[in-house]
């Protein structure tokens, strides 16, 4: 069982750790939601494009 005391030192251990955080501004925040964003559609047509061949040769072996 965790004592409330423990409970304590987790909760200002944390909020001490947290204060040490360096976090990204604003325009980074942005462009890295770019990067991913850009990445995901060029990935998402990239597999489209893989599994519209794939389906076309694989049927083309069928028939």
């Amino acid at each position: 069982m965790i004592s409330i005391a423990e409970t304590k030192k987790f909760i200002t251990d944390a909020r001490s750790e947290l204060r040490k955080v360096v976090w990204p501004t604003k325009q980074q925040t942005m462009s890295s939601t770019w990067v991913v964003v850009v990445v995901t559609f060029v990935l998402a047509a990239f597999l489209g494009l893989v599994d519209l061949f794939l389906s076309k040769g694989i049927g083309f072996i069928i028939k």
